[in-house]
């Protein structure tokens, strides 16, 4: 079990209630593509992700990117249990998707938040994220071994 310190917890909180999911899991999700192309082949049936432009005003990039930031959200909910909160979208991503957990280590979340919050975004608000991204990670990437 992972242990959560009560500066962690608000940290992370406190982001986190600032956190549009909307904005902020588009932004990630774009990043993604652009910064790591090799992840597209992931996403094939979404459509035209030839370039920037197209990533960037894809409807399904923007939904997707909401998609994951709000199971981000099941984890900042649930940090005492993460694992299990994780469990069926570990099996999903081994099972069925086959995505190389590798790719779930891209930083771009941490890249996005830094930039949207600027100085507030401390280097101790960004160790807790780090930590919740490896536990998330991890969590995630359980099904595969």
């Amino acid at each position: 079990m992972v242990h959560w310190t009560a500066e962690e917890r608000r940290a992370i909180a406190s982001t986190w209630d600032k956190i549009d999911v909307e904005t902020i899991g588009h932004q990630t999700i774009v990043r993604l593509l652009i910064v790591y192309p090799w992840t597209q082949r992931y996403f094939s049936s979404f459509g035209n992700l030839s370039s920037s432009s197209a990533i960037m005003g894809n409807p399904k990039v923007k939904s997707h990117g909401k998609t994951v930031l709000t199971a981000l959200g099941d984890a900042v909910n649930n940090l005492d249990n993460i694992k299990e909160t994780y469990s069926k979208l570990s099996e999903l991503h081994s099972e069925k998707l086959h995505v190389d957990p590798e790719n779930f280590k891209a930083k771009t979340l941490i890249v996005v938040l830094a930039g949207h919050f600027g100085a507030e975004f401390t280097a101790e608000i960004q160790a807790a994220w780090q930590k919740l991204l490896a536990v998330a990670i991890s969590a995630l990437s359980r099904q595969y071994y």
